[in-house]
């Protein structure tokens, strides 16, 4: 009988999904402290450095356990398949611009808005997703219906529902990864 262990198969995406649960737990056992000090990004001085730390770590923090098991659930689904197909270091690199570009906007144009978690990740994974199957010359049927379902659903929701929602962060997650799905499989092609 052939025994089975258990492998760290994608080691950014678990690593990601790990280090979010544990600053869930600190989030609960400091009653929100550690997720204002950290894991959320809103405008805060530029004079502090905590500010540009905010920028990249707020896709660690979450709202509530419904908030982090939604989007770790997308994250298990889709990073695996990404992190084999392009690589740990493109994951990474996904996931710091998605935090980046989604925390700088939010800093820039919404200040009055405290954003966190990793919706804007998710988003750039579904949409790199749709562009696994791209080739030079050709546009996937299903990239198209992704951002016109995807674009279509945020704008709507930004419009006629009230929620605590980033509509915005998921566009431009979105984005990040449609970019890089683009970028990273013309590399292939």
């Amino acid at each position: 009988m052939k025994s089975r262990r258990i492998t760290f198969n994608s080691p950014v995406v678990l690593s990601f999904v790990i280090i979010s649960f544990g600053v869930m737990v600190a989030n609960y056992l400091t009653a929100g402290v550690s997720n204002r000090l950290l894991f959320v990004t809103y405008h805060s001085s530029l004079a502090s450095p905590m500010t540009y730390v905010r920028f990249f770590t707020h896709v660690l923090g979450h709202a509530g356990w419904s908030h982090y098991i939604g989007n770790m659930m997308y994250l298990l689904l889709l990073g695996p398949m990404l992190e084999e197909k392009y690589g740990s270091k493109a994951i990474i690199e996904v996931i710091l611009i998605t935090g980046l570009v989604t925390g700088l906007v939010t800093w820039l144009i919404f200040p009055g808005i405290a954003l966190c978690g990793a919706s804007g990740v998710v988003f750039a994974f579904i949409m790199m997703t749709s562009f696994t199957s791209f080739k030079e010359g050709e546009i996937p049927l299903t990239v198209i219906l992704v951002a016109i379902i995807f674009i279509g659903q945020q704008v709507y929701d930004g419009l006629f529902v009230q929620d605590n929602i980033s509509n915005m962060g998921h566009i431009l997650g979105g984005i990040v990864g449609a970019v890089a799905g683009y970028t990273l499989n013309k590399k292939e092609s």
